[in-house]
């Protein structure tokens, strides 16, 4: 294999394991805050309100499922599946924000933080879904350091999304505007 494939693929799994962890923090955090769920949903004005209630049902299961699916390596389904989450809510924040409806929450997770959803979220997750699309094709068999290279830049690409996320969503509480 070309050591330009073997990066890529490298990258693939790096973001396998960014996506991955980013999509076990939000689900956990959307499930300890189930109440506030329906709510988020509702307020991007997408789904006619039959669905919403079984949306926030099904939603932190399936983030939970797919990025325990993505952490352990397989492949491609909760790939496919990590993908088209990240354009879905890409595109709903999107679709609210060039409705002038930028003041929702984003639904991220971190339900004590309210985070206004903002071109730059629909940047990370467009960028999120392209790294791990990296990781559709057949991987190559990895050494062991490779692996940990890997995992290693998951989890730093896994924290910063949290940390300005967080950082954010701060920015953007009454309590730090005045």
């Amino acid at each position: 294999m070309v050591l330009g494939e073997q990066m890529l693929a490298l990258s693939g799994l790096a973001a396998s394991i960014a996506v991955g962890l980013v999509f076990l923090v939000a689900g956990i955090d959307q499930w300890r805050h189930r109440a506030l769920l329906p709510g988020v949903i509702a307020n991007y004005r997408l789904l006619p309100r039959r669905l919403i209630l079984p949306a926030a049902r099904l939603l932190p299961v399936v983030e939970v499922a797919t990025g325990a699916a993505l952490l352990i390596g397989l492949r491609p389904l909760p790939t496919v599946v990590g993908i088209a989450l990240l354009l879905l809510f890409a595109g709903a924040m999107a679709i609210n924000i060039a409705r002038g409806r930028g003041h929702i929450d984003c639904g991220c997770g971190h339900g004590a933080l309210r985070h206004p959803i903002g071109w730059p979220l629909v940047a990370r997750n467009a960028a999120l879904a392209t790294l791990l699309a990296l990781r559709l094709p057949a991987p190559p068999v990895f050494s062991a350091i490779d692996i940990a290279t890997a995992f290693a830049a998951g989890v730093a690409i896994a924290l910063l999304c949290l940390l300005f996320q967080s950082l954010a969503a701060l920015a953007a509480s009454p309590a730090h505007r005045r």
